[in-house]
């Protein structure tokens, strides 16, 4: 973990997922989100990255998200 931001991976293979914890919001970052089916929807500035701000009252699709989870931990880790 990195002050507020944990990272999730597998022993040896790298991160795949991260996130980062706002006073309003928590962003899901997926190291390799341009693989996944669909695109999470917030570019980054790092052409694979992609992010999911969750707020509090939003009406969060659970489904899609866990999709998006299982995506990204069968993929190649990033070493950060």
């Amino acid at each position: 973990m990195n002050w507020n931001q944990p990272f999730y991976g597998h022993d040896g293979e790298g991160w795949f997922l991260r996130f980062r914890c706002y006073t309003k919001h928590v962003q899901v970052q997926v190291f390799r989100g341009t693989s996944l089916d669909p695109v999470p929807p917030k570019a980054s500035k790092h052409a694979e990255v992609r992010y999911v701000d969750i707020c509090e009252d939003d009406d969060l699709d659970k489904g899609r998200l866990r999709s998006w989870i299982e995506q990204a931990s069968n993929l190649p880790g990033e070493e950060t």
